[in-house]
């Protein structure tokens, strides 16, 4: 009897033993909320880190947004598009409404802090301040370099475009704030970040010889020839009148106190007529 008991104490063992698929079910039950826990964990903590990154380049350009994509918008490249997305969910559209926005409030800016300045001298200061590299240098001390979007490129044409692309994505991001904030919320902006540079002295200004030169070759023509056609004056103070020709046009003049001086007025003369971009009259 106290053998059989023992056979029989021994038993409950093998009963309770599970089956081996049943097992193997039961065991990935258990571990398969393990994984979605894990998986959820590293979603959040992606979307805080993207929620920081988004809050740093909200502080840095000095305007919260209510629609925070206009701003994802404004920084993201073409190339970065997922296929079947439009060119429009780049940087594009909005680039060429913060172009027209800046140069509106510059402009006002410009007329209100030079009264005494005419039409010719506001519109070069205007061109001088809102030309593609003014633009990439408010990009660079926002620290906007690093925050472009960009698709799948070589490492250094990555950096290279990056570069090429800054002053587009300045005006972008102006046009972004414009329509995320309105016009009070963009001229902010642009005053806070163009006020000082408007009242920087204006950087040197291209010989216009060179100009016109640069132009001419552009074009097929040979350089430009300047001849003089006239001196008056007394000795000490002589008047030169300067004509340039170029095959084709019809001769541009210029009078100053140097052979020089002149041809720099005749050169801006024949730039000015023809519309050359660049000019100037320095």
């Amino acid at each position: 009897m106290k053998d059989e008991a023992k056979d029989i104490a021994s038993q409950p063992i093998e009963a309770q033993a599970v089956p081996e698929g049943e097992a193997a079910t039961k065991t990935l039950e258990i571990k398969a909320p393990a994984k979605k826990k894990r998986a959820r964990s590293s979603k959040a903590k992606d979307k805080a880190k993207a929620a920081d990154a988004n809050a740093a380049l909200e502080a840095r350009i000095g305007h919260s947004f209510a629609d925070p994509n206009l701003l994802m918008q404004a920084i993201t490249h073409v190339s970065a598009l997922k296929s079947g997305r439009k060119r429009g969910d780049s940087y594009q559209r909005l680039e060429f409404l913060g172009d027209h926005v800046l140069g509106l409030v510059v402009s006002d800016m410009l007329y209100h802090a030079y009264p005494n300045a005419d039409e010719g001298e506001l519109s070069k200061r205007l061109a001088e301040l809102v030309r593609k590299e003014s633009c990439a240098d408010v990009a660079k001390s926002l620290g906007l370099l690093d925050d472009i979007k960009l698709g799948s490129v070589g490492s250094s044409a990555d950096a290279r475009l990056r570069k090429s692309i800054l002053g587009d994505i300045c005006e972008a991001v102006i046009g972004a704030i414009f329509l995320d904030g309105g016009h009070a919320a963009a001229d902010e902006f642009v005053k806070r970040n163009w006020t000082e540079r408007m009242h920087k002295p204006r950087r040197p200004l291209r010989d216009p010889k060179t100009v016109l030169q640069e132009w001419a070759q552009g074009k097929g023509l040979p350089t430009p020839v300047y001849r003089e056609v006239e001196r008056t004056g007394p000795h000490h103070d002589p008047q030169f009148r300067v004509a340039v020709d170029l095959p084709g046009l019809a001769p541009a003049e210029g009078i100053g106190g140097s052979k020089r001086a002149a041809e720099k007025v005749a050169a801006s003369v024949m730039i000015e007529r023809e519309g050359v971009g660049g000019g100037n009259d320095g």
